[in-house]
């Protein structure tokens, strides 16, 4: 293997599946500013330095580590140079993808900005942004890194790995360098949570059928979001939410929406989250720009007893062995991070459903210590992310001690190991092959780190 594959496999192991995940919030400070230049051209793809200090940057924060005798700043300009190999080839081939899934993706990620600050109002005084500023900024890069992982994707689609492919993998790994792993426990949980009372919702209703009454009668729209709406995100924006593409807002509210007129305010709707007015501002193609008032019926004493008297019939149920655990939790679990994995926790590295202890939920933690493996524990009160409450009942499946890595018992996370190296390998063959029909160019201050070369 030359020591360009060498090199591109340790950095294709390092960042293969993350590279098209990770959200931007890191930022360097207005202090560390330099005069940008280009530093790199893939064909008509462009390296500034600006993009490689921020990268730089980004791997310092998160702690990245390089091999003796290689230059972090180096290794990331490998890397930045071989994603734009990625979408130069991409732009060739015609390989796309579709706005919707920008549109989703971007929206995801700046929900995750929002619940990592706090609230929408506190992202956009940190950063002195407005949400709409970071989603037009955000959305070139977004669509960048889903075109690169689609390239990678179609470059690795269909690759499987063998039992004898694994356990070569594993015997190839020298014995002193054998990964160790702390102690990993298996638990999945069903959850059910508590249900508004039809009397609550329907309280809710007439309230919010009184502020559409005012709105008709000519009261301000945007005066009364700011007064009674229970969505704190816009109310103080007098209920506007800017524009969004399909498939981002709850179903029930975007098809009301997108069958108003403009100025026309809608009938009272239901979604997950309560009653809306809704009030078209402006459309233009896929994208439509409105204003809300919601009000969400009174949740306060819910009762837990439906909650706990379902999950504990259930629970006997799957103690009589008339319906095993994971079965259960994919038909009446209601917590959807985890009931498509039959109710199991997953680390995300791995894709696994056994968990480092130190990364378990503390909750989870602290009851699980109580139990013992194999039981199930009586319904637990349970309050989401989000906000809702409910009961859940947790399965203790199984634990392992700290104990260097074996087939026996990490086959799956050798596997996970084994493919993740198998994919590399062919992307680094794809990359020597390619780098011949696209131009590369590193300007001279840049050029020691021999990104792409043959020695």
């Amino acid at each position: 293997m030359t020591l360009l594959r060498i090199r591109i496999l340790f950095v294709l192991i390092a960042c293969l599946t993350i590279m098209a995940t990770q959200p931007a919030m890191a930022q360097p400070s207005a202090n560390s500013q330099v005069l940008d230049k280009i530093i790199g051209k893939v064909d008509n793809q462009i390296i500034l330095l600006s993009d490689l200090e921020m990268a730089y940057y980004q791997a310092v924060q998160q702690g990245e580590r390089t091999s003796p005798g290689i230059d972090l700043r180096c290794k990331v300009l490998e890397t930045l140079v071989i994603n734009k190999l990625l979408l130069a080839k991409a732009e060739l081939d015609s390989v796309t993808v579709e706005s919707k899934m920008v549109d989703d993706n971007l929206t995801r990620r700046m929900n995750y900005m929002i619940a990592s600050i706090g609230s929408k109002e506190k992202l956009e005084a940190y950063y002195n942004k407005t949400v709409d500023q970071f989603k037009s900024e955000l959305r070139k890069q977004v669509r960048d890194q889903m075109v690169i992982q689609k390239m990678q994707d179609n470059i690795t689609k269909d690759m499987k790995v063998t039992p004898g492919e694994v356990r070569k993998f594993f015997e190839d790994i020298p014995k002193d360098s054998l990964p160790y792993f702390s102690k990993e426990v298996e638990v999945g949980q069903i959850v059910r949570f508590a249900k508004l009372s039809k009397k609550r919702k329907q309280e809710a209703r007439e309230k919010i059928m009184k502020l559409r009454e005012r709105i008709m009668n000519g009261e301000s729209f945007e005066d009364l979001a700011k007064i009674y709406s229970d969505d704190p995100g816009s109310a103080t924006a007098g209920g506007a939410l800017g524009y969004w593409g399909r498939g981002v807002m709850a179903p029930e509210y975007e098809a009301t929406a997108l069958r108003l007129k403009k100025a026309e305010v809608s009938e009272p709707v239901e979604t997950q989250f309560g009653y809306h007015i809704i009030e078209l501002l402006d459309r233009r193609g896929e994208e439509y720009n409105s204003r809300h008032i919601l009000i969400k019926p009174n949740g306060s004493n819910l009762s837990l007893e439906e909650p706990r008297a379902y999950l504990d019939s259930l629970r006997n149920r799957i103690l009589a062995d008339s319906i095993k655990f994971d079965k259960a939790a994919k038909e009446y679990s209601e917590d959807q991070q985890t009931k498509n994995a039959g109710g199991f926790f997953m680390e995300n590295t791995t894709n696994t459903s056994r968990v480092a202890l130190e990364n378990l939920d503390p909750v989870v933690f602290f009851t699980i210590d109580t139990m013992k493996v194999g039981t199930i524990s009586a319904p637990l009160v349970y309050r989401s992310d989000d906000g809702k409450e409910g009961m859940r009942i947790l399965y203790y499946k199984s634990k392992t001690v700290p104990h260097e890595a074996s087939l026996k018992d990490d086959y799956q996370k050798i596997q996970h190991a084994a493919l993740s190296r198998k994919k590399a390998e062919a992307l680094s063959k794809w990359f020597e092959k390619t780098r011949s029909e696209v131009y590369i160019s590193i300007d001279k201050d840049h050029q020691h780190c021999k990104v792409m070369a043959n020695e």
